[in-house]
């Protein structure tokens, strides 16, 4: 029971307005019994009593009341009618998860970078409390792309929108006013810039961080006219004081007017207050604490205009399954009784159905398939089972209809100048336009394949074409004898001659490459063989040393042998109780023990061998790696890294691009 009403609860038609054609529906039963009664042009010549008796299908004839009664006859065309229009109404009762996804709001920080930014009102001065104060906000800024704008006489983009912060963080020490390339303050050029980049990443709404010191009561009514016409979010933050300072040069000189009088810029809150209430932001001054920061930000408190916007994208993040095409399965059995001989008339006003239809499934498909931005939404396997079967049928049905219009070629030509080079190459029937499809995707072999197919395979385009698979697949002989034969079909076929010459350039740019590293090698080798021959010159006098001393051990246990034999005669000598055969036995010992010293020393000299000739390759080895990484080394200490001087050549080049004219508004002021 508790589904039931949950069902009832639920039910209404999405479309509800095509109940209205019942109302239609009814005037055409009447048009149809008023028709099929007086359908009989007789019945105008003959009297009444004949004609329902003549006449078939009259009012009171027999035969109209057995077989065309008026409930048989409207019932099938009511029922048809009636279906089909509940059908294109859309009832619906549940609901039908979508993988949606949010689009995050984008942020600018733009950063004013004048002279007067030099100004030492806030210790030490505007330009190094406003960089950390940047930093701050980038720590406490989470979501979302954040980009990095500054300005002086003219605005450049220092970072474009990213998710990296520290990225951004690194760039602001970079940032002074003396590598901006023309002097001055611009502060609309750079919210022009930061619209752009906004819109450029799909943003239609961002919000923009302005740190600035100072606005001309000219350029106010511009920024007026830029926040009525854009709807982003413009935060301030004043960097500064009302009383004002004077600006200190890196130079240790104070700024001048052309009069010469020291400059000394004030902050006008109240203009800049003003203007961040009109762009629907917050201002703030620049505080020794985060108190300014966390106001900047507000991130309790959303702006009406976000609220509104993430709760229309949570209303449309589930879509309502339609039900009402199943019913087209009651009707065609309905329909096939129509298709026989006599029941023309009665089929002319239902022939508009299928067109009918085919409208309610389209409506359906797109409003299941529409583009929402509500939060991110969890799925179970059944719910993605169910979204791949209606994306399926929405994709045949889609496709169905474009076949009705365009051919397969048309529309694999749309295709590919949308860039979907491997749906056209999939699509394409002509074999030319399919290689061109492959060629494009990055897929040579398959485009190969396709141009040398067809009846046009041997054409001075096809040839061409066939070329410049092949040289991309640097199959650089046979993309020459392509572009030949090319040439040969039509001599006037320039790019053939420049691709032939670009491609002989490379075999010899290839051959000097491979001439270079067997020189190497040969070096490297010869290195390798002098580095054996002094280790093996090492070995031999090492061994020569080696044995010097196990000779003179060898003599001196000989002496010592001898002694000891002279010494054991005069004992023996001396003292005949002992014998003769001890000392002889004494000699047998002794020289067995030299023996297998001498031995044991033979295989530790071959093993040491061994080892310094193993220590001596890996000798040369580390020091042919320490050789490379040094040469590597080199080349990288010789690549510019000085952040600020390739901000600066950045910029230098991109104004000079711009070719911007001197007499632009705010370039005039020096500070």
């Amino acid at each position: 029971m508790t589904s039931f009403n949950l069902f009832l609860s639920n039910f209404h038609f999405v479309r509800p307005y095509w109940l209205l054609a019942l109302f239609a529906l009814f005037l055409v039963l009447w048009l149809l019994k008023k028709h099929r009664f007086h359908q009989s042009p007789w019945q105008k010549f003959l009297p009444s009593h004949l004609s329902q008796v003549l006449v078939e299908g009259s009012a009171n004839s027999s035969t109209n009341k057995n077989s065309f009664s008026s409930k048989t006859f409207l019932l099938k065309p009511f029922i048809i009618g009636l279906l089909g229009i509940i059908a294109l109404a859309g009832p619906v009762w549940k609901k039908l998860p979508q993988p949606v996804y949010q689009t995050e709001r984008g942020s600018v920080l733009i950063m004013d970078m004048s002279y007067s930014m030099y100004a030492t009102d806030v210790k030490p001065n505007r330009l190094t409390r406003s960089r950390f104060k940047a930093i701050d906000l980038l720590n406490k800024i989470n979501e979302g792309d954040t980009g990095l704008i500054a300005y002086a006489g003219d605005a450049f983009i220092i970072s474009p929108l990213t998710q990296d912060v520290k990225n951004i963080t690194l760039l602001l020490p970079s940032l002074t006013p003396g590598i901006m390339p023309v002097s001055g303050s611009n502060p609309l050029a750079a919210l022009t810039l930061a619209h752009e980049m906004l819109i450029n990443a799909g943003h239609l709404n961002g919000d923009i961080y302005w740190f600035t010191d100072d606005i001309d009561n000219e350029e106010i009514n511009d920024i007026y006219d830029w926040s009525n016409e854009f709807g982003h979010q413009l935060n301030i933050l004043g960097v500064g004081t009302e009383s004002g300072a004077p600006i200190t040069l890196p130079s240790g000189e104070l700024l001048k007017d052309s009069s010469g009088a020291i400059v000394v810029p004030q902050l006008p809150s109240h203009k800049l207050q003003s203007l961040a209430s009109r762009g629907q932001g917050n201002y703030q001054t620049i505080k020794n604490d985060d108190s300014d920061i966390n106001n900047l930000i507000v991130k309790d408190t959303m702006s009406e205009r976000n609220k509104s916007e993430k709760q229309q994208s949570q209303q449309t993040g589930d879509q309502w399954q339609e039900q009402g095409a199943w019913l087209l399965l009651l009707v065609l059995p309905l329909m096939l009784s129509y298709f026989r001989r006599g029941s023309t008339l009665l089929l002319l006003p239902l022939t508009c159905m299928p067109m009918l239809f085919l409208l309610s499934f389209s409506l359906a498909s797109s409003s299941s398939f529409a583009a929402t931005e509500p939060a991110e939404i969890e799925k179970n396997n059944t719910v993605e089972n169910s979204q791949m079967a209606t994306s399926s049928f929405a994709s045949t049905s889609k496709k169905l209809w474009q076949n009705l219009w365009e051919t397969s070629d048309q529309q694999a030509q749309k295709k590919y100048n949308q860039e979907n080079f491997q749906g056209a190459a999939e699509q394409f029937k002509n074999s030319q336009w399919q290689g061109s499809s492959h060629y494009k995707a990055g897929n040579y072999q398959a485009a190969l394949d396709a141009f040398r197919k067809g009846d046009e395979a041997n054409s001075a385009d096809s040839l061409y074409n066939q070329g410049n698979a092949l040289a991309k697949m640097q199959q650089y002989e046979q993309a020459i004898e392509s572009y030949e034969e090319a040439l040969s079909k039509n001599p006037e076929l320039q790019d053939a001659k420049d691709n032939i010459e670009k491609i002989k350039q490379l075999q010899k740019e290839q051959e000097q490459q491979e001439q270079q590293g067997d020189q190497s090698e040969n070096e490297d080798s010869q290195e390798q063989d002098s580095d054996e021959n002094k280790n093996q010159e090492q070995q031999d006098s090492q061994s020569e040393n080696d044995q010097s001393p196990g000779d003179q051990s060898q003599e001196q246990d000989n002496k010592e042998g001898q002694q000891g034999s002279e010494g054991d005669e005069n004992n023996d000598k001396e003292q005949d109780s002992k014998p003769e055969e001890s000392n002889q036995e004494q000699q047998e010992q002794e020289s067995e023990e030299k023996e297998q010293q001498s031995e044991s020393t033979e295989p530790t000299e071959e093993q040491g061998n061994e080892n310094e000739a193993k220590t001596a390759a890996q000798i040369a080895a580390e020091q042919q790696a320490k050789e490379t990484d040094q040469k590597h080394q080199q080349l990288l200490n010789k690549v510019t890294d000085d952040p600020y001087l390739l901000l600066r050549n950045k910029m230098q080049l991109e104004y000079q691009k711009r070719k911007q004219d001197s007499t632009s508004p705010g370039v005039k002021k020096q500070w």
